[in-house]
């Protein structure tokens, strides 16, 4: 049980963990991180993924950019009219 916790909180994965984190083939990652394409780097001779490094590239792969946060305004009252 705490080797499955341990394994679903690793900040860096193996090419099959990461590949399955990102719901791609381990063949097509390996080919993206081989071409640059996806962050990763290589212990030895094996590639590895940075879980936090991912997730901030998928982001900016998205498109999504973060809403800026909207400036609450208070209504202002007209001005009262000139009693007659």
């Amino acid at each position: 049980m705490a080797a499955v916790v341990q394994q679903m909180v690793r900040e860096v994965m193996d090419i099959r963990q990461a590949a399955e984190y990102l719901g791609i083939s381990g063949d097509t990652l390996y080919r993206y991180a081989s071409e640059g394409f996806i962050p990763a780097f290589k212990l030895g001779n094996r590639w590895r993924f940075k879980r936090s490094l991912l997730d901030t590239w998928m982001v900016q792969m998205s498109g999504v950019k973060a809403k800026a946060p909207i400036a609450v305004v208070p209504k202002q009252k007209k001005p009262a009219g000139r009693a007659r």
